[in-house]
């Protein structure tokens, strides 16, 4: 009993000096710069990884990773300071100054957070950019890497290619995003069938608390290591290098490409591919892009084209007698499947067709900056054709000129991993996941919201074809429409986050949120979808 009031005492003395902290004058940062320089390591290290407002390279360190222009107006929030930590103290020091001056910090790896989480912040903040720790350390004897979580995909997948061309990570397509994000996330790429996420392959971690301790899988125990593991690690530290498990890839892989309208059968083969695409062979991945395009057979008219994209492990010899079997729709042959490495089909999928170097991927800047909005969705029976028919009507309409759909299907490795083995619950009974996007080039707030609408219409169209109760979103496709925290110091309540909890999380948030109380009672690490805290013992308490 005495453990439990001390235990509580303790709880809400830390939780009245975070509201106590959140109360400081936005000038406060000016003590917070101060409070960096006496708790680094090196006061004239850290003082060169630091950008105030008025620094002449603070625009293009805030700008540089910033995939979504919709963050990246004149009217944004800005943050007050950007660390770019060269270590571990650096970022240590910027936990703790900022819970004494009353800042919130955003932790951002590669900028592609779909929402801006990672750098924008409606009350006084700090960006702790993990740009400058990104080293990368591959074991081929163990068949590990160490991966500092500055560090992009492109510039892992480039490092394991160096030491081996028939090791692989099983991540994302786009080599620049943030390793850090994208893990914690969950991550998938095209050999989601074949090995699982990005997460289902890490053995350890290091992480930074909000107490400022450094652990490892060891020290910070197996729940909050199975945490960060899918549920999210901005909510309980600052993850600052990932161990992977790497896996074995063939020195060929076959790759295709065919695009086929609605005039060449392609609501047919859609049909075709969710009876079969999570059922085929687990080295068979086929995710299809669908996008509105002009007929080439009625001028002034609109089409539908869809692209069935693939990765297959191994030669086209195998492929096309399991494509004859499985999709014999698609009408594949040989003169469309390429052969190549595991590591050129990165380059192929990233979109560099031209013989490119695979330097390409250490090159972390951005390839394209649009103004977007997306929302995830996970189909359990098949979207009927008449389904087809009225999406594809939606795609037609003015708004919807740059859209697309992306169908992933899941199935092999994906069903066989428990639904609470990691946070990312969605596993078997998914026959594949949708990415619905919405781009435009238009700045203002008027075209923004007109695009927006749209694809909330389509978004409420396709909810009877799609997972209920509930209706399953994917954390790294980030969707502030299916719910939010109260960010500005207010306290959340563990039903007012289960709204959008439970969508991500499915059963798995209850645990998440027992691991953050454990972690992080005052909820330092927070932000409008973060892991809240379990505080309704003291405040709004039988809510």
């Amino acid at each position: 009993m005495k453990s439990l009031s001390s235990s509580i005492f303790s709880i809400l003395l830390v939780l009245l000096f975070s509201q106590w902290a959140a109360s400081l004058p936005e000038t406060d940062h000016e003590n917070f710069l101060q409070c960096l320089a006496l708790n680094s390591d090196n006061s004239t290290s850290i003082s060169k990884v630091i950008y105030t407002q008025n620094n002449s390279s603070y625009s293009s360190i805030l700008e540089f990773s910033i995939q979504n222009l919709r963050f990246s107006t004149s009217t944004t929030p800005k943050p007050l300071v950007i660390v770019t930590p060269l270590q571990v103290s650096h970022i240590q020091a910027s936990i703790s100054c900022s819970q004494r001056h009353g800042m919130q910090i955003r932790v951002r790896s590669g900028g592609h957070d779909y929402e801006g989480l990672s750098f924008v912040s409606d009350v006084p903040f700090v960006i702790v950019d993990l740009i400058n720790m990104s080293s990368i350390s591959v074991d081929t004897e163990n068949q590990t890497a160490w991966v500092q979580t500055g560090a992009t995909i492109g510039q892992l997948y480039y490092r394991i290619a160096e030491k081996s061309k028939t090791l692989a990570f099983p991540a994302g397509v786009c080599p620049t995003v943030g390793v850090g994000g994208h893990f914690s996330g969950g991550g998938y790429g095209f050999l989601l069938r074949k090995y699982g996420l990005a997460a289902d392959n890490i053995v350890d971690a290091q992480l930074i608390d909000a107490k400022g301790r450094f652990l490892d899988r060891n020290s910070m125990g197996e729940d909050l290591f199975w945490a960060i593991r899918g549920g999210g690690g901005a909510s309980f530290g600052v993850i600052v290098a990932w161990k992977i498990k790497l896996v074995a890839v063939p020195p060929t892989v076959t790759v295709f490409n065919v695009q086929r309208t609605l005039e060449q059968n392609a609501t047919k083969i859609i049909l075709k591919w969710q009876q079969v695409a999570d059922k085929v062979h687990e080295d068979l991945m086929i995710r299809i892009f669908l996008r509105s395009v002009n007929s080439s057979t009625e001028q002034g008219k609109k089409t539908m084209r869809a692209l069935f994209e693939s990765m297959f492990l191994g030669g086209v010899d195998q492929l096309l007698p399991l494509m004859q079997k499985s999709l014999p729709e698609l009408g594949l042959v040989n003169e469309d499947c390429i052969e190549m490495s595991w590591i050129d089909s990165i380059l192929y999928f990233a979109g560099f067709h031209n013989g490119e170097s695979m330097d390409v991927l250490l090159d972390r800047t951005p390839t394209s900056r649009r103004f977007f909005k997306a929302k995830s969705d996970y189909v359990k029976e098949p979207i009927p054709e008449t389904a087809w028919e009225g999406i594809y009507e939606r795609f037609y309409e003015e708004e919807a000129e740059a859209t697309e759909m992306i169908l992933s299907p899941y199935g092999g490795k994906m069903s066989e991993i428990s639904e609470s083995e990691i946070p990312f619950p969605h596993r078997v009974g998914n026959l594949y996941k949708i990415h619905h996007s919405v781009y435009w080039e238009e700045e203002g707030n008027e075209i923004a919201q007109k695009h927006i609408n749209w694809i909330r219409r389509l978004y409420s169209f396709v909810a009877p074809y799609v997972s209920k109760n509930p209706r399953a979103a994917y954390i790294n496709y980030r969707d502030l429409d299916i719910g939010t925290n109260n960010n500005k110091g207010s306290y959340t309540s563990f039903k007012q986050a289960s709204v959008w909890g439970v969508k991500y999380f499915k059963n798995n948030f209850n645990r998440l949120v027992h691991v953050k109380t454990k972690v992080d009672p005052a909820n330092f690490f927070r932000n409008e979808q973060s892991i809240p805290p379990l505080s309704s013992w003291w405040n709004k308490r039988g809510d």
